[in-house]
């Protein structure tokens, strides 16, 4: 008999109606701790992965709170081989003709593109009126010398006449006044006459200095009036040319008159003109903050043509290399452009900065950041400062190529 059995339950007899039902009120109790154990086990193996999962979205949702970004640093951008800048190309002598008389034009001698000398006959101006305001004055001019050669007779021949008391001192006097005024009136007519003259001359026009006409503005039988209202011609002398380039104030101070340079044409691929600096304006231009230089260069095969576009190499210009960074870190703003740099804390800074020249993917950075500071790439328009960010990389940006 097993030791249960054996048990006497108290107020009864073994195998008595209450020891069963003690028994079995004993396996009832067991059962119900053991269901509730299962309860609680089950309920805490549904719950538990609740929780994790809620944990892990309470994480997953404060990391994407921080917003995560690349940033890359400034890189000095190479100072290659000299200073290339677009240039205009100049005559180094430009002047527009115009008549200074009046007339019709009665025939020209040259047209555009013609090569002439200093002297050289352009065109000439039918003057019929001033042909007869000339034959006028030298007739006024005749008749004032006949006056002024009998006043000089009258004069004489009274002061001879004083000596013997013949006539008086006062008629004397008056004679010689005479001769004086007609003197002084010819004199006049004659400088009118000498005007007329060199008026009447220039119905000649005449090339004022060896050049190219680039223009003819007048045709025969049109009316020329004298003055800046009318221009016959445009002469260029294009045998040296002048070549007018705008040098940054960055550079301005490494540019000085002798320095050679370089002249390339883009519809002259591969050739370059060799160049001089001439001069400088000797002061920056407060609207573009840039030093206007003149450079010479030597035209006589006629290769360049004036008034086209180049660039200018200046081979010995070496100014400071400014950093540079990726267009797509900055930002336009009301203020300026800016761009987000990431402090040490992991906080943003809004930087203004200062561009330079614009080199498709990257920008000149002339004020604003330096090579130790980490600026974002691509950061959203709602970038303020203050914003707690977290680094993802950091990628040196390589220099900028060296301008050609």
């Amino acid at each position: 008999m097993n030791a249960e059995n054996n048990h006497t339950e108290p107020g009864g007899e073994p195998g008595s109606p209450s020891a069963a039902a003690a028994r079995a009120n004993r396996a009832l109790r067991r059962a119900g701790v053991a269901a509730l154990v299962l309860i609680i086990a089950g309920a805490a193996a549904g719950w538990w992965p609740r929780l994790h999962r809620g944990e892990l979205l309470a994480a997953e949702t404060r990391e994407l709170a921080v917003l995560t970004v690349s940033v890359v640093s400034p890189a000095p951008a190479a100072a290659g081989n000299g200073l290339l800048l677009p240039a205009e190309i100049k005559p180094y002598v430009d002047s527009p003709i115009y008549a200074r008389a009046s007339g019709y034009l009665k025939r020209w001698v040259v047209d555009i593109g013609a090569e002439v000398k200093e002297g050289d006959l352009l065109a000439e101006i039918d003057t019929p009126e001033l042909n007869q305001e000339l034959a006028q004055s030298r007739a006024q001019l005749r008749q004032m010398e006949a006056a002024e050669r009998l006043a000089a007779i009258s004069a004489k021949r009274w002061a001879g006449l004083l000596k013997t008391s013949s006539v008086s001192e006062q008629e004397t006097a008056e004679k010689a006044a005479d001769w004086e005024l007609k003197t002084a009136a010819v004199q006049a007519s004659r400088a009118n006459v000498q005007r007329l003259e060199d008026l009447q001359a220039f119905q000649l026009v005449k090339a004022p200095f060896a050049g190219t006409i680039t223009a003819r503005r007048a045709d025969i039988g049109e009316l020329i009036t004298p003055g800046a209202s009318h221009e016959l011609f445009h002469l260029a002398q294009t045998a040296t040319l002048r070549v007018d380039v705008r040098v940054p104030q960055s550079a301005a101070r490494s540019v000085v008159p002798g320095q050679t340079a370089e002249l390339l044409l883009p519809e002259v691929p591969g050739r370059v003109f060799a160049a001089t600096v001439a001069r400088t304006a000797g002061a920056v231009s407060a609207d573009s903050r840039t030093l206007l230089v003149e450079l010479e260069v030597k035209n006589a095969d006629k290769a360049i043509l004036s008034g086209g576009y180049a660039q200018v190499r200046l081979v010995e210009a070496r100014p400071e290399a400014p950093v540079t960074l990726p267009a797509n870190t900055l930002l336009f703003r009301p203020e300026g452009p800016q761009v987000g740099v990431v402090r040490t804390e992991g906080k943003v800074e809004m930087r203004p900065v200062t561009l330079g020249r614009d080199f498709g993917p990257r920008v000149e950075i002339l004020t604003g950041v330096g090579p130790q500071d980490r600026v974002i790439l691509n950061p959203p328009d709602s970038l303020v400062a203050g914003a707690v960010v977290r680094v993802a990389a950091a990628e040196p940006v390589p220099a900028a190529p060296a301008a050609r």
